[in-house]
């Protein structure tokens, strides 16, 4: 049985991310009871943003990060297993995954890096000139509109 949910709560003060309570949403229905790898969407200011993923047992070499269409898709591939070692228990997945993100506009990825087996990728929201607000001068005086 699938619960239904809105994350729209947890979104009302975020910017940038606005986009990925759908994103979770979509998610949530396309894949129930997925939940490899584990992943957090963290906000560190009012334009900086980090994706973090649980990439225990990958190396840089195992993994892809590829943005196309404002779609950042992660993906890690299986690892050849070592002939060598018998598992008594493996909890240690490192099956092959493929996440999506949909990123919001003006959404850039700054860094990406792997340590102590999180994959940290650095967003960055960078709003161009023209789509900024900008402040427009009321005249308190009406003049006379242009002649020819």
């Amino acid at each position: 049985m699938t619960t239904a949910f809105s994350l729209a709560p947890l979104f009302r003060s975020s910017v940038g991310f606005d986009r990925f309570n759908d994103l979770f949403e979509t998610a949530l229905r396309n894949e129930p009871g997925s939940t490899y790898p584990p992943y957090n969407v963290e906000k560190h200011g009012d334009d900086q943003y980090r994706i973090v993923v649980a990439a225990a047992g990958f190396q840089e070499e195992d993994l892809e990060l590829q943005v196309e269409k404002g779609v950042l898709t992660i993906s890690g591939g299986k690892r050849d297993a070592n002939e060598d070692v018998t598992f008594l228990h493996q909890g240690i997945a490192q099956r092959a995954f493929k996440l999506s993100f949909r990123l919001a506009d003006h959404i850039e990825i700054k860094a990406a890096g792997l340590s102590n087996g999180l994959l940290s990728i650095d967003l960055l929201r960078v709003i161009p000139e023209e789509a900024k607000a900008k402040r427009i001068p009321i005249n308190g005086v009406q003049k006379p509109a242009l002649q020819h």
